[in-house]
């Protein structure tokens, strides 16, 4: 390393140190207000008082409560997006839960806003980047967790986002285009120890809503009048079942719907029953193939008693591979922090699925899971334990990964994106998920099942 290079790792390290308290604060603050996706309005406004604070230009109300602040260095290439989530997810049973929304920060998005902006403090109190090329952007992002669907479809309908996450929802307006490489982190669960693991995999998806549709009659006196769209929904629900055995395990193929209507009154046959899934997959062709098996399962249930099914299917987020030499940087960064026996390059191929995915296939990306946490993501018992682990770790990390990315002309940076090959270019994003997106829902199960197929097969081989 020159000796330029650990000079600029060693203030930025120390322009955080000497805010470390406020780096807490702004965790905390957040773990307070926990806010739902594209609602985090309160969020929103503190993150661009801080970049206001910091001196940086930044942009609000990028798909809706986005907020992106912008550090310049001597030349306006390469740009590095380092990336913060700012939504909640719905957990009522968590006994930091907003008591009217249910939402919390069981998935640890405030320690990542937290991170970033320590990011962002270090880059920009210590003065490094008017030696280096290149540019940083820090972005606050909305609406990561899948939720609310119905909500964020309302949203669609009156134009006010086009996508249902917010990464999406940032590419589509075009504010990746200057960007060259991605950094971020995430907290893990079940892991209390000051211990990281880099890289890993994730499912991409499609999200789906269906709506089987009967006819309503009185429940005890004449039901045979009736058709019993609730048992279409059990009967297509089942159908799904009985696929399972035909998914690759390599696949991993996850389907998991919840019924969000079952009906109107239990003395009347229920007609209009609505289900909301996932079909997950590994990668684009399994997630297209058991998707066409769902929507089957799904169309044969209506038909058995006589029911109609709409099914419409709705872009969900693009399988998730992280850039090896990027990991590779973020474990030499996170092992001068914590020790190199506490930082694991994951191999690991995790079944959920982030908005992540999007921006790995049209940039090279890294993102770390880090400890410091009490009991599983996304549960009643998960706790920050660690604040310093969580909130100071990563910042410094991805500051210094910055110094590495920049330095000696951006060498390594150029490297990176030399090597990198997009699943999907940039100028293509958009146009191949609205051959997913097109037409309305379909009636009688008649899906966009081979839409989607063309669509996802063509998104593998840009």
């Amino acid at each position: 390393m020159s000796r330029n290079r650990k000079t600029w790792k060693d203030l930025v390290c120390k322009a955080i140190d000497e805010r470390r308290q406020e780096i807490y604060d702004v965790g905390e603050e957040i773990w307070r207000n926990a806010e739902l996706g594209f609602k985090e309005f309160r969020t929103s406004s503190l993150i661009a008082k801080k970049f206001e604070s910091l001196g940086l230009g930044f942009e609000k109300n990028i798909a809706i409560t986005g907020v992106i602040g912008q550090l310049g260095g001597r030349e306006d290439v390469p740009t590095i997006a380092v990336i913060g989530e700012m939504d909640a997810l719905v957990c009522y049973g968590h006994p930091d839960a907003n008591p009217s929304t249910g939402a919390v920060h069981a998935c640890g998005h405030n320690a990542q806003v937290a991170g970033m902006l320590g990011t962002a403090i270090g880059l920009a109190d210590s003065g490094i980047m008017k030696e280096l090329p290149g540019n940083v952007v820090f972005m606050a992002v909305p609406a990561e967790e899948y939720v609310e669907i119905e909500y964020r479809l309302g949203l669609r309908e009156r134009g006010e986002i086009k996508f249902l996450g917010g990464k999406q929802e940032f590419i589509r307006l075009g504010r990746f285009d200057n960007v060259d490489l991605a950094i971020t982190d995430h907290s893990k669960g079940e892991m209390p120890e000051r211990k990281a693991e880099v890289g890993g995999s994730l499912n991409g998806f499609i999200g789906k809503i269906v709506q089987y549709r009967g006819r309503e009659s009185h429940a005890g006196g004449r039901p045979e009048l009736g058709v019993n769209a609730l048992n279409a929904a059990l009967l297509g629900l089942m159908g799904i079942h009985a696929q399972r055995e035909t998914f690759k395990d390599d696949d991993h193929i996850r389907v998991h719907p919840i019924i969000t209507k079952g009906g109107e009154m239990v003395n009347i046959v229920p007609a209009d029953v609505r289900i909301e899934t996932y079909v997950r997959g590994k990668t684009l062709e399994a997630i297209a193939d058991a998707n066409l098996k769902v929507n089957r399962a799904l169309k044969a249930g209506g038909d058995a008693v006589g029911a109609s099914v709409d099914i419409e299917d709705i872009p969900g987020y693009l399988p998730t591979e992280f850039d090896p030499t990027m990991n590779s940087l973020f474990i030499e960064n996170l092992a001068a922090l914590i020790g190199r026996e506490n930082v694991a390059l994951d191999l690991t191929h995790r079944t959920g699925s982030s908005d992540i995915g999007d921006v790995s296939c049209i940039v090279p990306t890294t993102s770390a899971h880090v400890g410091g946490v009490r009991g599983e993501g996304h549960s009643k018992d998960f706790k920050i334990i660690d604040h310093e682990m969580e909130y100071v770790v990563p910042a410094k990390a991805m500051a210094m990964m910055v110094v590495d990315l920049l330095s000696d002309g951006a060498a390594e940076a150029k490297n990176i994106m030399a090597s990198f090959k997009p699943k999907v270019l940039k100028k293509d994003y958009v146009g191949l998920w609205r051959k997913v997106m097109g037409g309305g829902a379909a009636q009688q199960g008649s899906t966009r099942a081979g839409g989607i197929r063309c669509a996802l097969g063509h998104l593998a081989k840009p």
